[in-house]
């Protein structure tokens, strides 16, 4: 639930996460987007400091530049002022699997240590507690994509020791499990929360906390955490979202 991190910040934990998000994109970056949180980053960093940033969706999108945030993948709005409408068969098999695509950027219920994704099920997989949306295009976009960037809510019920079902792979087993699989790219690079940001050790790739957003300690991070947080040695504190960042967001999640 979006909150305030301390009442003397100008901003919830939704909007510190969500901008941080965008900033991670680069202008004239291909990314491959999901619907959510993702998609309003995305979106957001098109409005900001990366206008030539293409967005491109699963629906066979690419250049999307929606005027309102899309409800679906099959949103009209997405068409409506795109560069480019493909296939679906065509996306994915010329421009996600040949590796055209630099960004892949991923929500999900549940990740792991190693930033593994479960978007499938909640609980066992014949009896579920609650059947989720499913795989669509994300395991495809984790494996194929040049480098993964994830956010999501942090808490003990999305960050878990063990995830109910593998629906995409992040960094596999750890190590160098994820290229022993034969996989594309570097895999996740950034898990962003509302508390902070993970990055993948270098060796290990067991996600470790770099970045602690403001208001926010260490320790919270780690007590919203399903398993022994790995925290770097010298935590950050992210930069304050600008003026400027809050009123574009607020102003494309009022349309």
């Amino acid at each position: 639930m979006t909150q305030l991190l301390d009442p003397t910040l100008d901003h919830t934990s939704d909007e510190i996460m969500t901008v941080e998000a965008s900033r991670a994109l680069s202008n004239g970056t291909v990314c491959f987007v999901g619907i959510g949180l993702p998609s309003t980053a995305a979106n957001l960093a098109r409005r900001l400091h990366a206008p030539d940033c293409v967005l491109v969706y699963e629906s066979g999108c690419i250049g999307a530049k929606p005027t309102v945030l899309p409800n679906s993948i099959g949103d009209g709005v997405l068409a409506e002022h795109a560069d480019v409408l493909v296939s679906v068969p065509e996306m994915f098999s010329y421009w996600l699997q040949a590796g055209r695509i630099d960004v892949g950027f991923l929500g999900a219920a549940q990740i792991d240590r190693y930033a593994n994704l479960n978007t499938t099920v909640i609980g066992d997989y014949d009896d579920p507690t609650v059947r989720l949306p499913g795989a669509g295009g994300a395991p495809e976009i984790a494996a194929s994509c040049g480098e993964v960037i994830i956010t999501l809510r942090h808490s003990k019920r999305t960050f878990v020791e063990h995830l109910d079902f593998i629906t995409s792979v992040g960094h596999a087993e750890g190590g160098d499990h994820r290229q022993r699989l034969g996989l594309r790219g570097r895999g996740p690079t950034a898990v962003i929360t509302d508390l902070g940001v993970l990055r993948p050790d270098p060796t290990t790739k067991e996600l470790t906390l770099v970045s602690t957003h403001p208001g926010v300690d260490v320790d919270q991070v780690r007590d919203a955490t399903g398993w022994d947080l790995r925290v770097a040695d010298d935590v950050s504190v992210t930069a304050t979202p600008t003026r400027s960042e809050l009123d574009v967001l607020r102003a494309l999640k009022s349309v």
